[in-house]
């Protein structure tokens, strides 16, 4: 099979078309495969954020083709008729709600600590502290924006969210949400939102958000005309208060390139700059990511961390990966297992340039400053 992006799609297409009609065999074949050409393509990726990327996509799709198992054998022991497995939409909210609460906590993430006392002010102390914020009329939920280079932890800042005012966790992906029949993406964005306020507590977590509300004036999709006033209307929708409260936070790399009505306040109500990590939080992601792993006398964290400025945190994470490589693959050819030390470190570095150009920061830093 020729792997590409073209296959892929392909593939994934016919797998999500035969799930939606009820054929779990058969999308489960399709499914399989498409997240096979997708191992592929993280193989052959320029960068450790798309090949992080195409490795979580593939995962996904393995997930639902083990959905299809559950599906079929419910189908065939009558536990669930055929014609109920989807309504007439053909989506259902329960793809996007993650079964188990996200387990990370602001304890886990490595620096960050003024997003992090940002974050706690605007949505956590609300929620731990309802009556001091019904006294001085601060409303809980509302939308958060984080925005910021790649591989920061925007992600993982959203999970500890979830988990500090222990709520449901839904993550929607532009790739689940949009459809190419007309009026189903728009109901897909309802059922979404009717789910998560169905919910005591419940954050809705929008990964990539440009890809689902660009700027209407630069995108031609007439699918995307009809999806933007329609995340819109519901944002307007928030109850900004009560015990079922709702967090809607996006996530972007491409700040400039969201639609400006989303950007008002009374949709995403606060905008955080997720920037790259200073010295405490490098040298704390090396406590995490080198602390378990055999280092020789030579290796010193300090000097370690001057060196990573201007690194991202998925940088320092994938740069401990591949000085662990080093020994790990002498040992396999048969040398005498020894520690990582400091040479297997400025060998990789000398090959790893940081993910994150200056130029990039630039642009962030003016749309942290006048939202542009």
């Amino acid at each position: 099979m020729t792997v590409s992006f073209t296959t892929f799609d392909r593939l994934k297409r016919k797998g999500i078309t035969s799930y939606k009609s009820g054929d779990f065999l058969a999308a489960k074949t399709y499914l399989v495969d498409a997240a096979e050409c997708m191992i592929e393509l993280a193989e052959s990726a320029k960068s450790p954020e798309t090949q992080r990327q195409h490795e979580e996509l593939a995962a996904e799709l393995i997930d639902l083709a083990k959905d299809c198992d559950a599906r079929h054998d419910a189908v065939r022991t009558g536990r669930v008729k055929q014609s109920e497995q989807e309504d007439d939409s053909g989506a259902d909210a329960s793809d996007w709600l993650v079964s188990e609460k996200p387990s990370i906590g602001f304890e886990d993430i490595a620096g960050l600590e003024n997003v992090k006392d940002e974050i706690r002010l605007k949505m956590i102390y609300p929620f731990s502290h309802p009556e001091l914020a019904k006294r001085y009329g601060i409303a809980t939920g509302g939308g958060v924006l984080l925005f910021g280079p790649p591989g920061t932890g925007k992600t993982m800042i959203a999970k500890a969210i979830a988990h500090e005012i222990d709520a449901a966790f839904y993550v929607v992906s532009a790739a689940q949400m949009l459809s190419k029949w007309v009026g189903e993406a728009e109901q897909n964005i309802r059922k979404l939102f009717v789910a998560a306020k169905a919910q005591p507590r419940s954050v809705i977590f929008l990964d990539e958000a440009e890809a689902l509300v660009p700027r209407r004036k630069q995108d031609s999709s007439s699918v995307m005309q009809r999806v933007v006033p329609q995340i819109l209307q519901e944002l307007e929708g928030f109850e900004r208060g009560g015990d079922n409260a709702l967090l809607f936070v996006g996530a972007t790399n491409k700040p400039w390139m969201l639609d400006e009505a989303v950007l008002r306040p009374g949709r995403f109500d606060a905008k955080i700059y997720v920037g790259l990590p200073d010295a405490p939080a490098r040298f704390r992601m090396l406590e995490i990511y080198l602390g378990n792993k055999p280092l020789a006398d030579d290796v010193e964290f300090g000097p370690l961390c001057d060196r990573l400025e201007g690194y991202s945190g998925a940088d320092i994470r994938n740069i401990a990966q591949q000085a662990a490589h080093r020994p790990f693959m002498e040992a396999v050819g048969g040398k005498e297992p020894r520690p990582i030390n400091w040479a297997d470190l400025l060998a990789v570095l000398e090959q790893t340039k940081p993910s994150v150009h200056p130029a990039d920061l630039v642009r962030y830093d003016k749309f942290a400053q006048d939202g542009t």
